[in-house]
């Protein structure tokens, strides 16, 4: 799987509006029916209310290649412009949890 959390930060509440048309727009929910989406979801950092991170998780690069191929991306482009976001971006490939870690995992 290939996690990539996006930080969006903006000024003036803009980089939450950003979110809620993403969500009210339905183009938040379109991203998650997509084939090979595994998670679409966004968070709210506590000690920064200018920042919004996106976790967006895919089975493989091929899925996301498909999603930033689609026309929605032009859609999201638009609106990180309409709301004059800058971003910091992480990638991470997932394996396998160590044994020696599930001791620290509280189920």
């Amino acid at each position: 799987m290939l996690t990539v959390n996006l930080y969006y930060t903006g000024e003036n509440g803009n980089a939450r509006r950003f979110v809620e048309e993403m969500e009210s727009s339905g183009i938040a929910d379109k991203i998650r029916a997509e084939e090979g989406n595994v998670r679409y979801e966004y968070f709210f950092p506590m000690k920064d209310p200018e920042t919004v991170l996106l976790i967006d998780a895919w089975e493989d690069q091929e899925a996301i290649d498909k999603h930033h191929a689609s026309p929605m991306m032009k859609t999201i482009m638009n609106l990180r412009e309409k709301y004059n976001l800058h971003m910091k971006v992480e990638r991470f490939i997932s394996d396998d949890m160590s044994s020696s870690d599930e001791k620290f995992i509280r189920n």
